[in-house]
């Protein structure tokens, strides 16, 4: 800030030295994950920890941000903590359009959404912070920040509750094995920041899972809400997630959800009697039918049906053709799947995991979509809704209801000859 800045106080103060133990491990490292339990007071810790360095960092339009899982979520839980914080510093200045504030030494501290990556392409950051990465999607992090902090060797840090084994799992997984990052982990019956008659109290009113799950950092229960849930613990059990050969002999099916203005996403399926064989996925944002064609094409596989959702029929107003057209023209014949009730295709997504086999490595990304679908959660009345939560886990969970709903509608023409799956390796 130069030699004659004026020495600003912040109204902060950390809560407790494990407070102060992660501000110190962040300036030690840059790299470092942060798990904690709920109302241990991570979002004012984490946008503090943005504050102070683009106030201090010494170098020219120092940028740093912190991102929410959507920009809605980080709008509604970090902007008034942002601007309450800030507010102190003489000359700050408050973009409420972009959830931003300028520093007068050139310095920015912005709040992202996680669902809208495209906002972060292109920008270089000092360092970012990740509040709940385990409900993004875990690329964000691989494509997109990272390089982002690679010209100045910023600085990255993961803070959240356990929701599952999903990317946040992995992410801490992997970091207490790499001397390159830091892994802190705070139980609330090890912090003494909750009373005790508050803990006993959540005890009652939650499952053992829960419990242990969102106040002692426990990343064995499942992800609340989930909807595959039970199939896909069923499907480890029974081995039927692993490697999964591609036969040549067999056609590749397609199950799509195609998306406007959002993602858009691929499964690719062999059938074979009763088994269903998950043997690759792909899924990708902002790219128009002639990528996905492209994408196709470079798989190389022999295609059998491609599936399409109902909404591919729709013409556009641009160009008068519905995408249905337009592929063809590109060499995708797509059959279109008939609309049915959301639950109906949630029934037939089912009842295709129970016979299903998922090559863990190429359809690493569908299979944390499917991890993480889970019902909306009413925090008024405490209970769920009955719609899936839109966010970047539904687009292929879309797809494969695309696929199931129409492999569903073939089956009865081939009931006779399926057996049921057994715990008898994926070749049955």
């Amino acid at each position: 800030m130069g030699e004659h800045a004026q020495r600003v106080e912040l109204p902060y103060a950390p809560r407790s030295a494990r407070h102060w133990a992660i501000h110190d491990a962040i300036d030690a490292k840059r790299f470092g994950v942060v798990v904690c339990h709920r109302r241990f007071g991570k979002t004012v810790l984490a946008v503090n920890q943005l504050i102070k360095p683009a106030l201090t960092l010494r170098r020219q339009r120092p940028r740093y941000a912190y991102i929410a899982p959507t920009y809605r979520q980080g709008k509604a839980i970090a902007w008034d903590y942002l601007k309450h914080y800030a507010d102190a510093v003489p000359g700050r200045v408050f973009n409420e359009t972009e959830l931003r504030v300028d520093f007068g030494n050139g310095g920015q501290v912005r709040i992202y959404g996680a669902d809208n990556p495209d906002a972060l392409r292109g920008i270089y950051l000092d360092g970012v912070v990740f509040d709940e990465f385990g409900l993004m999607q875990g690329r964000i992090w691989s494509e997109v920040v990272r390089p982002a902090l690679a010209d100045r060797q910023g600085w990255a840090m993961f803070i959240g509750t356990p929701n599952g084994r999903n990317a946040f799992w992995e992410l801490r997984d992997a970091a207490s094995q790499d001397s390159d990052w830091f892994v802190i982990e705070h139980k609330a019956s090890e912090t003494g920041l909750i009373d005790a008659y508050e803990l006993d109290a959540a005890r009652r009113t939650m499952t053992s899972d829960e419990y242990a799950q969102e106040w002692e950092c426990s990343f064995e229960a499942s992800v609340k809400g989930a909807i595959y849930a039970s199939e896909l613990a069923e499907m480890r059990e029974q081995g039927r997630i692993g490697v999964v050969p591609v036969a040549p002999e067999l056609p590749v099916h397609t199950g799509w959800d195609l998306g406007v203005g959002d993602a858009t996403a691929i499964w690719f399926a062999q059938v074979s009697g009763g088994q269903i064989r998950l043997i690759d996925y792909y899924e990708a944002s902002g790219e128009g039918l002639p990528h996905y064609a492209a994408v196709l094409a470079r798989k190389g596989y022999v295609y059998g049906k491609h599936y399409g959702p109902h909404d591919i029929a729709v013409r556009e107003l641009g160009t008068g053709r519905s995408r249905i057209e337009t592929a063809r023209a590109l060499g995708i014949a797509f059959e279109v799947v008939a609309a049915q009730p959301l639950e109906d295709g949630i029934h037939a997504a089912r009842m295709m995991l129970a016979r299903s086999w998922i090559d863990a490595q190429r359809c690493k990304a569908g299979l944390d979509a499917l991890q993480n679908y889970r019902w909306s959660f009413n925090t008024r009345l405490n209970e769920f809704k009955s719609s899936p939560e839109h966010d970047w886990a539904s687009h292929g969970s879309d797809a494969l209801r695309t696929m199931a709903s129409a492999l569903s509608d073939r089956a009865p023409r081939r009931r006779a000859n399926e057996q049921r799956v057994v715990n008898a390796g994926w070749m049955g």
